[in-house]
């Protein structure tokens, strides 16, 4: 009895060493049996390709696929979403972010966050600095005078761990040294891509510190649905879960005030096209346009419908779920030309919008926005969710 016991979990071994050796990138067969399918599809589901190195570290870029055909590229470099493949009504497959071909391209210095994990601080915080238990902490002035998007070298900057997560997911974890950009605490942070059978990208952040920290960790990436067909997403419409904004000066610094939306360019309770009414936004030189944090209409820390986009032509449309209590609505208005990305587009102003999911700009400084200081034994948690239909 030993004896057949031993043989049948040698053959059921050698079954299993047979799938994989046999795959050799090409369609599922459809002959085959439901276990050894799912083994083809687990070995395919997850691609890492080597795309250079950063220092001595290796970049790869993994390749998430879903049943229906959806793909999204993901780098362990920064984190960087750098394709999200998805149908338009007619069936035609497009990528609808903005991006670069080659690693170069987000090694330059000159990228504007192009979809990239954003921390330790995402957004900005006036004149660099801010007080914690009565200590002032100094950070990098990268922009305007003020810090942004976590400083000079930020998560977007850094090789992080990849671990693949299941059929479809995959796991990044750094972890940020005391001081690292100024701010004080080791700060581990994960953070998980998952694709569904249902054409969402969930996102799911982590991080824990052994200091008392401010944390605020979002996605920078640059969609367009028009899939390049469109040089501008002017004409895509916006709806935003918001009654309120948060005010900002000529520098986009938060001025402490939350207006409502009512009656300004800055209501988009229910759609509007972004190039309607975007010469009318307030509180902010030029370049202008939206650059600005909506107060949500939501319960805290609740997974909710936030804000959708659509464009017509494409019939393309995306909704936008967050646990947060603020959403970043960007409209490329930094965006000059001067970027070559992916197929030898030029990336011109308002090529592509931003809904950066987060904590509002600022709140160190801001004793009555929400609080964003992640203390030792608490751990930072959130979800987003970007999930792709036609209509």
């Amino acid at each position: 009895m030993k004896t057949n016991s031993l043989f049948a979990l040698l053959f059921s071994a050698a079954i299993v060493t047979f799938a994989y050796s046999c795959n050799d990138g090409g369609a599922d067969k459809s002959s085959e049996t439901d276990k050894k399918d799912t083994i083809v599809q687990s070995s395919k589901l997850i691609e890492p390709m080597l795309m250079g190195k950063v220092g001595d570290k290796e970049v790869h870029q993994y390749t998430l696929t879903n049943k229906k055909g959806m793909s999204v590229k993901i780098m362990n470099y920064g984190g960087y979403v750098t394709n999200i493949i998805v149908p338009d009504k007619n069936g035609e497959m497009g990528d609808v972010v903005l991006g670069f071909d080659s690693l170069p391209g987000y090694l330059q210095p000159g990228n504007p966050f192009m979809g990239c994990l954003v921390g330790r601080y995402a957004n900005r915080i006036a004149n660099g600095k801010f007080t914690l238990n009565g200590k002032e902490y100094t950070l990098a002035k990268n922009n305007n005078g003020n810090s942004l998007h976590g400083g000079l070298k930020g998560f977007d900057k850094a090789v992080w761990d990849a671990t693949p997560v299941g059929d479809s997911g995959l796991k990044l974890s750094y972890t940020s040294k005391d001081m690292e950009e100024g701010y004080p605490g080791t700060l581990k942070t994960e953070v998980t891509y998952t694709l569904t059978d249902d054409n969402a990208l969930k996102i799911e952040y982590k991080a824990s510190t052994d200091q008392a920290t401010p944390v605020n960790l979002t996605n920078h990436t640059y969609f367009n649905l028009s899939a390049g067909k469109d040089s501008t997403i002017l004409d895509h419409e916006i709806m935003l879960n918001a009654d309120k904004y948060t005010a900002v000066n000529d520098k986009l610094i938060p001025t402490g005030k939350n207006p409502a939306v009512a009656n300004t360019a800055m209501d988009f309770t229910s759609p509007h096209k972004i190039g309607e009414r975007i010469a009318k936004v307030p509180g902010a030189k030029e370049p202008g346009g939206y650059d600005h944090n909506w107060v949500l209409r939501k319960d805290s820390g609740a997974l909710a419908l936030i804000g959708t986009a659509y464009h017509a032509a494409s019939g393309r449309l995306m909704e936008i779920y967050t646990t947060q209590p603020g959403v970043q609505f960007y409209t490329g208005n930094f965006l000059t030309g001067s970027l070559k990305g992916k197929n030898g587009h030029t990336y011109v102003k308002n090529a592509g919008f931003c809904l950066e999911t987060q904590h509002f700009p600022d709140s160190p400084n801001q004793p009555t926005f929400p609080s964003t200081i992640l203390k030792p034994g608490e751990t930072y948690e959130q979800t987003t969710i970007y999930k792709f239909a036609t209509k």
